[in-house]
């Protein structure tokens, strides 16, 4: 190994849908961190790691900061403001489609206390022609004295290795932290929980992201066979009807999606039982935001 090693944690921010789970996957070149076009999907610190010859970085994926109405979304400040003051390196995502708004100051302003290495991401370039995009990259860089300003397109996979590259190049040296087999270290009932949410959050109308939380009961092999049995909590009995569908055809299809999902992770066949429960206003009650995990 040579001297020069380097090995640390970063970590994407930006307002929510601002492409910072899509980001991650595209870096990792699987799916780790859920993605959906609801904004504030992610919901736990998921880690993904890469691994180079001379080096390792290891993406903190964190919820998106934003203005908190319950208790769970202050529970999820909390957590990207711990995770931030931990990190080596912060990315901050913008789109290269919207214009610098007041959620991007905040934030910049946020990151200014911390002592990690802050770059910008201009995210989303493949939406946006040449010029817009030199417009964007202008006005990003007046918002700080950022360490590097890159733009990348998820989708397309443009520039995803250079920003790498940049991100690394920040990175302390140091020995490896996690052994070359491993892309994350987050449970695998942590991860399917998320798979079950993500299908769960396709298609629902725009009042139901926030009250869907997943919770992995049980799984066990029988045979060649993965059972998983899994709880989907809301907190209404109205929401409960909508998840389940007419004659439990959006459950069916719900099972159906994620249970493709969760074989492609485990790369094995699957059986996945879902039963969608009510626990009222779990998003205000400490007793049951611990039982569901947060």
């Amino acid at each position: 190994m040579s001297a020069t090693y380097r090995a640390g944690f970063a970590c994407f921010v930006g307002r929510p849908n601002a492409g910072k789970s899509t980001l991650t996957n595209a870096i990792v070149g699987q799916k780790i961190a859920i993605t959906s076009s609801k904004p504030q999907t992610t919901r736990h610190v998921i880690r993904a790691v890469l691994h180079r010859p001379e080096s390792q970085l290891v993406l903190v994926d964190t919820p998106g900061l934003h203005r908190p109405r319950t208790l769970l979304g202050e529970r999820l400040n909390d957590l990207v403001r711990t995770t931030w003051s931990e990190v080596d390196v912060i990315g901050l995502c913008i789109p290269a489609n919207e214009p610098v708004g007041r959620g991007d100051r905040f934030i910049t302003g946020e990151l200014g206390e911390l002592k990690a290495t802050v770059l910008a991401v201009v995210t989303k370039t493949d939406l946006v022609d040449k010029a817009t995009l030199a417009r964007q990259l202008a006005a990003v860089g007046e918002l700080a004295d950022f360490a590097a300003v890159v733009p990348v397109s998820a989708q397309t996979g443009e520039q995803v290795d250079t920003l790498v590259d940049v991100m690394t190049g920040f990175l302390p040296e140091s020995p490896r932290l996690y052994p070359d087999d491993m892309v994350t270290d987050e449970p695998e009932q942590v991860l399917i929980a998320e798979l079950v949410r993500e299908a769960a959050l396709e298609g629902v109308r725009d009042e139901l992201p926030h009250s869907i939380a997943v919770v992995v009961e049980e799984m066990f092999d029988e045979g060649d066979v993965t059972k998983i049995y899994a709880d989907v909590y809301v907190e209404r009995q109205s929401q409960k009807a909508i998840v389940i569908g007419a004659r439990a055809s959006r459950l069916k299809e719900i099972g159906t999606r994620s249970r493709q999902e969760i074989e492609a992770l485990l790369g094995r066949r699957v059986y996945l039982d879902l039963h969608v429960r009510v626990a009222k206003e779990w998003q205000r009650d400490p007793r049951q935001l611990r039982k569901l995990g947060f």
